[in-house]
This record gives C-alpha cells, sequence and structure tokens, in this order.
C-alpha cells in the first residue's frame, strides 16, 4: 500500500505530509500522537477527501519531516509553530484542526496561539490539558515543582531497543505488538496492508535523548525517575505541557471531543500512567492512592472545556463504544458520521 508523501519548505524546516482533496474550499489539518506519522489518518483522509482539502503532516522527530532537538520547555509551541509555517506555507489560512493524544496537546497549544485561523477544534483522545503523568484531581494539581511521578524521558527499554533495530516483528515489546495491544481495544484487528505502513512509519521515528523518549533523570523515591530537559516525552511532564489556557481563548470555535470507552493510553487511570503502574504493582514501593493518586486525564480535559464552556465556548464529547485509543480506526464509520454531523 503507497500513498506519495509530500515536502514543503517552511521559514523553519522541511515538513513531510500527505495531502488528500486539494482544490476543496473547507481546509482540515491533521495532527498525529506520539509514536505514529501522518499516515495513521490516511484511512481517514479518504473517507473525508470528498468534502476538504486535508493535510496530515509529519511532527519534528517523526516519519520524513527534518528534524531539530526537541526542547522539552517549548516542545508542544514549537510543534504548533511548524504547524502553523506549514499552513501558511500552502495557504491555509481558515480550517479546521484534530488532534490525537499527543497531537491534541499540539492542537491546544495552537488554539492558544492562533485561535482566529481555527474554524472547529476536533480531538480525538487527546491527553489531558495538564500533561501526561505528574498531577492529580481535575484541575491538575502537580505532586512536586518537578514533575515526580511523570515518566518524562523514561521508556519501555525492549520497546526501545526494538525501535532502534528497527524490528517489524509481532513480539510484545515490538512497533507492531506495542500498537496492537495500546492503540487499539482487545479483539480489533487492523487490516494487514495498514498495519504494515503504520509500522514502517513508526520505525522512522526519531530516537535519543533529543527525540523520543528524551533525557531523564534519576530518583530517589517512587517512580525513581524525573523528566529531563530534551526530548518527546519530557515535552509532555506537567511543568512544560500545561495548556489549560485553552480554556481562556479569545475565539472560540466549536470543540468536538472524541475517544474510545475502552482506551487504555488517555484515560482515568491510564496504564502509561506511573502511579497507576505503581497501583498495580508494575513499579514497586508506591506510597499508596492517598498520597500518589493517578491522573485522572479524562476528567481533566473535561474539566477544562467546561471552563471553556462557561466562558462562552461550545464543546461536544463523544464517546464511541467498542474502541480504544484510536477510534477513527476502529469505528471509523461512526467516527466519521459523527464527525460530519457536528462540525460547524
Amino acid at each position: 500500500m503507497a500513498y506519495q508523501k509530500l515536502y514543503q519548505d517552511t521559514p523553519r524546516r522541511k515538513m513531510a505530509y500527505y495531502r488528500m482533496g486539494e482544490g476543496n474550499a473547507k481546509k482540515l489539518i491533521l495532527i498525529h500522537g506520539n509514536a505514529s506519522s501522518g499516515a495513521f489518518y490516511l484511512p481517514l483522509m479518504l473517507r473525508l477527501c470528498d468534502q476538504f482539502d486535508i493535510i496530515a503532516p509529519d511532527l519534528n522527530g517523526y516519519g520524513k519531516t527534518d528534524p531539530s532537538p526537541i526542547k522539552a520547555e517549548t516542545g508542544l509551541l514549537d510543534w504548533a509553530e511548524d504547524i502553523d509555517a506549514l499552513a501558511d506555507s500552502l495557504g491555509f489560512d481558515r480550517f479546521s484542526i484534530l488532534g490525537w493524544s499527543l497531537g491534541g496537546g499540539v492542537v491546544m497549544r495552537y488554539a492558544i496561539e492562533h485561535s482566529d485561523k481555527l474554524e472547529n477544534l476536533l480531538f480525538i483522545s487527546p491527553m489531558s490539558p495538564y500533561g501526561f503523568g505528574g498531577t492529580y484531581d481535575v484541575d491538575g494539581k502537580m505532586h512536586k515543582k518537578n514533575g515526580l511521578g511523570c515518566a518524562g524521558g523514561f521508556a519501555n527499554p525492549e520497546f526501545l531497543a526494538s525501535l532502534i533495530h528497527k524490528d517489524k516483528g509481532d513480539g510484545d515489546n515490538t512497533a507492531r505488538g506495542v500498537m496492537r495491544k495500546s492503540y487499539f481495544k482487545a479483539g480489533f484487528t487492523l487490516d494487514k496492508a495498514w498495519e504494515d505502513l503504520f509500522v514502517d512509519e513508526m520505525l522512522e521515528m526519531q530516537i535519543g535523548p533529543d527525540y523520543y523518549p528524551g533525557d531523564y533523570k534519576k530518583a530517589l523515591q517512587f517512580p525513581f525517575v524525573l523528566p529531563g530537559k530534551r526530548g518527546v516525552n519530557n515535552a509532555l511532564a506537567p511543568q512544560y505541557a500545561n495548556v489549560s489556557a485553552i480554556a481562556d481563548l479569545p475565539h472560540k470555535p466549536r470543540i468536538l471531543w472524541f475517544r474510545g470507552d475502552s482506551d487504555v493510553l488517555v484515560a482515568d487511570g491510564s496504564f502509561g500512567d506511573l502511579c497507576t503502574l505503581g497501583k498495580m504493582g508494575v513499579i514497586p514501593k508506591y506510597p499508596g492512592e492517598d498520597k500518589m493518586p493517578p491522573q485522572p486525564m479524562v476528567s481533566q480535559t473535561r474539566h477544562v472545556f467546561e471552563q471553556y464552556k462557561d466562558n462562552g465556548g461550545e464543546y461536544k464529547e463523544f464517546v464511541i463504544e467498542n474502541a480504544g485509543h484510536s477510534c477513527h480506526l476502529e469505528q471509523e464509520d461512526t467516527f466519521v458520521k459523527l464527525l460530519l454531523e457536528n462540525m460547524a
């Protein structure tokens, strides 16, 4: 299965992207999540290209976009400004934008900077507006100012090794195995040709302390790691990734929020949250839920979107049944129907 990846020079970097529906009046930009690329939207693009001029870029550190080291403190903003530079270069002056997972955080950052350009704000299982890990309660209180509780630049070493060695096998900790068990609800089977393409795209990720997963510090207390200052996962730490200011946008495009009912990655009790893993006994010496409760990611997002509504905005939440972290792939018909019926 082959689709042509395009390239565009911008004032910031050469961006790789897919495009379909060029010439249509309505514009749509799709922002991918961690350990993926713009290619993960190709099935959706095929469904929407009659209605929209769609682009799905590769973020810095992923796919074929020209890479440069990712700084944790400005990671979300830098990705957002890359998207803005690409949009300008392609003549996208008014458009809707969709962010999935990590891409949801990028889109929130983009909206804070450029809300006047947006017609709709769309999210699929977005990361919490308070970052990924290291917070508790619906208003995003941090366990510690140093981000304690966030994995930061730490990742499964077997998964990292499989990425470095470009392993296309189906072991539990290969790109294929991680995608099957984490991106989708158990029992879902992706078309083999799409799966092979997505694995190839995952293996294009830049690996190392400046990219995925980033650097980290050792800690003497649970969970024994602290976020560093470089790389993807650190850019999601709560001290750097708080985008809850989305509640106060001066221009308020309609928000549509989609999530699967069986998502284990972005959830209240995410399997990617070190406190959840401590509670489960996977990481030893967990101090207890009373001292370090897991992050309520979904509840935090709803809390911020309710503030957006209180400030005059509009949002709708759609829980798609029988889907995990990738409802646009798992329940494509349902997702497309809801999207088209509810976009402004």
